[in-house]
């Protein structure tokens, strides 16, 4: 799965209606909907969005005929695997009517050429963990963590050694534990938050 490095733009006209995408990350429903409400545009005819959470999406056709907005911006971004995604696209009416069809294509092109144009970053899923070490034991699992992509948060220095809080990786969990027990000779071990 990837997400967006940045927020993106992209701008085009479709017999005289001018169709306006804006594209960002966000890393959670409230991000999402605080995304849509900042990159709208009141003066326009229509603000149809969409977002992906992980297994949370929503999409408003706003105003335009039921499943000809919303939902083909979310099939753009679920056509690029795309997840952590906010997408509004703003229309100003121009005068002609394009039909259901046509806006499909008009909401669902506009959108996914935006997201094509868009830096791309991947997500990584995580989950959050702690090791409590001995020194003798530390340079050595700070090293090996890190070459699994481990992420320290935060280090506490202890009497005898440090309590590292982690954030890991969801696929080198195993792997981590592994090497915190082989390493520290079963004197540490990994301790998962709730």
């Amino acid at each position: 799965m990837f997400t967006l490095q940045r927020i993106e733009t992209h701008t085009q006209e479709i017999k005289k209606s001018r169709f306006l995408a804006v594209c960002g990350p966000v890393s959670s429903e409230q991000a999402a909907r605080d995304f849509i409400a900042e990159h709208s545009d009141l003066t326009a005819s229509h603000n149809c969005w969409a977002f992906r959470i992980g297994q949370v999406y929503r999409f408003s056709d706003d105003g335009e005929p039921s499943g000809t907005a919303g939902k083909p911006i979310l099939q753009a971004i679920d056509g690029q695997s795309l997840d952590h995604i906010a997408i509004v696209v703003i229309r100003w009416f121009g005068g002609t009517l394009l039909g259901s069809g046509g806006l499909i294509r008009a909401y669902g092109g506009t959108a996914a050429m935006c997201l094509r144009a868009a830096e791309k970053l991947e997500v990584v899923e995580t989950v959050r963990g702690s090791v409590v070490c001995d020194f003798s034991d530390l340079a050595l699992i700070k090293a090996r963590l890190g070459g699994l992509g481990v992420t320290i948060r935060a280090e506490t220095f202890t009497g005898t050694g440090a309590s590292l809080s982690l954030q890991i990786p969801t696929g080198s969990l195993e792997t981590a534990s592994a090497i915190i027990l082989d390493l520290s000779r079963g004197r540490a071990a990994l301790i998962l938050d709730d």
